[in-house]
């Protein structure tokens, strides 16, 4: 079990979306019994980095042996709390937002958009990707309703920090936003932003630099 008192580091909750990718790539291949060097071969990391990020949580592998595939796939969803589904909604039905709500792998990982928001007339009442459009001052309702804990914004920039005000007092716990903004939300809520101009300005540095 993860120890309460202490604090995980946020690099080794995304290492651990890393090895759950690898865990469920190697079960369909039928393979058992994996090596921390096995598990990370192909992740730029180190075997004794994932042994480390592993102890956090508890004690899964046999030395000499190797960790159980399922065993450890199945106790890293747990951890990220993968072993039962979210309800999720997104905000802003754009190209991109339109584009999220076509992709099928959100389910994979037990994430169901049950609704999208927009302010546009010519959107509403339209479904995409099975998800339906809805108006965006049904948004508080819906969320009230159907006990939604997560929202995604592909808002535009001037619109994302109105609605994030208003997913937070709606009672969404947390974000993830694509507005390629700074936004000021309660400290209890989680954010993670996505900037991916930001990803491509540090590509091009690198691609300049080295």
């Amino acid at each position: 079990m993860q120890k309460k008192d202490r604090r995980i580091p946020e690099e080794t909750v995304r290492r651990l979306s890393l090895y759950l990718r690898t865990l469920r790539f190697m079960e369909n291949k039928g393979v058992q019994v994996i090596s921390s060097e096995r598990l990370t071969k192909h992740l730029n990391i180190t075997g004794a980095q994932a042994r480390k990020d592993l102890t956090y949580f508890g004690s899964f592998g046999q030395p000499g042996v190797g960790y159980n595939v399922n065993r450890l796939r199945k106790k890293i969803e747990e951890i990220l709390g993968l072993d039962h589904s979210w309800n999720v909604i997104l905000v802003g039905c754009g190209k991109l937002g339109a584009a999220l709500l076509a992709y099928p792998g959100f389910r994979r990982f037990g994430f169901r958009i049950t609704a999208a928001f927009d302010n546009n007339p010519d959107k509403v009442g339209r479904t995409i990707g099975k998800v339906p459009i809805i108006t965006d001052q049904k948004m508080e309702e819906f969320i009230r309703k159907n006990d939604v804990k997560v929202a995604i914004i592909t808002a535009p920039a001037e619109a994302a920090q109105e609605i994030a005000r208003r997913l937070a007092e709606s009672g969404i716990s947390a974000i993830l936003n694509f507005a390629p903004r700074y936004l000021v939300i309660p400290e209890k809520i989680q954010i993670k932003s996505v900037d991916m101009a930001m990803e491509l300005e540090s590509l091009v540095y690198y691609l300049k630099n080295h």
